[in-house]
């Protein structure tokens, strides 16, 4: 049984150490906060042992895999120090999205990983249900024929003004994390943001794409949908047929050029999603089957490379943002 951790408790934290708990293969065995009374309160409610130092917890524990849930600016900002301290020590690591907010830091983390031979993943729970898998045999079998272009929308209400890139950073991880499992490695990117009616942060934006294989692709990302609605759209569509993914796990439809007859994929309880918790739950079951299944680093899904990958597209967008909607190239900025 492989022995877990969580630091950083707060909110999402503590989904991590219920699902771990859930997890049969799991034995949550600490938690670790700077913040002393959330360490103490989500003890008690796990039933683990209370750190606050996170060098401390590693002395006295022996662990397997550690997630890291802490935040910071941009949501990011304080998970470079942690999560360079456990890659050192050879802990699995499974990190909250955004896997930063500063690039160099990304980069460091993810090379350190490689050196040191550590299982490094990120959160990025979006892909992590029936819905996603079952889109992307769709596209790996040929049913959609070569991708042509893929549409994504990933809107919510978030009031949050700390900084002027804090929907792209904080968000949109989950949305270009999709298109890319889905339609593969972005090279070029090309972006127009605005500020909402009595707003100080871009706060809504419309990304342009090109991925490698050819195929284009559009992102629209706001902060400004307050309200009941569903959160996220794809499309992805190709020369033999279209799919389309609703909200997130909902429904998967796909429609072929040739024919009158859908093919439908329905979310049901039979699926194992009762609603949109369950990603974290699906993500951080799959990352302890990898570990359990002892699958190399360089083979773990919605890694840390793939969370640098992303992080990439989006300081794209925000320079094309910056320079007057200018195409980035990716790898040349």
């Amino acid at each position: 049984m492989l022995k877990a951790a969580v630091v950083g408790v707060n909110f999402i934290g503590k989904l991590h150490c219920r699902y771990y708990q859930q997890n049969e293969d799991v034995q949550l065995v600490a938690v670790c906060d700077l913040n002393e009374q959330l360490a103490k309160a989500a003890g008690a409610e796990f039933s683990v042992r209370v750190y606050t130092d996170l060098q401390t917890m590693l002395d006295q524990e022996d662990l397997d895999l550690v997630s890291v849930a802490t935040g910071g600016i941009e949501n990011g900002s304080h998970h470079y120090e942690p999560t360079m301290e456990l890659i050192r020590t050879g802990k699995a690591v499974l990190l909250e999205k955004p896997i930063s907010n500063s690039i160099e830091e990304a980069k460091a983390m993810v090379q350190l990983a490689k050196e040191n031979k550590v299982r490094f993943a990120c959160n990025l729970n979006h892909r992590f249900n029936p819905t996603a898998y079952r889109a992307k045999q769709w596209i790996e079998q040929g049913d959609l024929g070569e991708l042509l272009f893929i549409n994504m929308k990933l809107t919510i209400g978030n009031p949050n003004e700390s900084s002027p890139w804090m929907h792209m950073r904080a968000l949109h991880p989950h949305s270009i994390d999709v298109m890319r499992y889905l339609a593969g490695d972005i090279i070029k990117v090309q972006s127009f943001m605005m500020k909402a009616p009595g707003r100080s942060t871009w706060s809504t934006a419309s990304i342009n794409l090109q991925f490698s294989s050819g195929a284009v692709g559009h992102l629209t990302g706001s902060y400004d949908m307050f309200g009941v609605h569903p959160i996220e759209h794809c499309e992805v569509a190709g020369n033999k047929g279209r799919l389309v993914l609703e909200n997130i796990y909902e429904n998967l439809t796909f429609y072929p050029h040739q024919s009158d007859e859908l093919k439908v994929f329905r979310n049901s309880l039979f699926s194992g999603m009762n609603g949109f918790l369950d990603t974290f739950k699906h993500r951080i079951d799959a990352f302890v089957k990898q570990i359990k299944d002892d699958v190399p680093p360089g083979e773990i899904h919605a890694s840390g490379a793939d969370a640098l990958a992303v992080q990439e597209v989006i300081e794209a967008a925000i320079q094309s943002q910056i320079n007057g909607g200018a195409v980035i190239e990716l790898g040349k900025m």
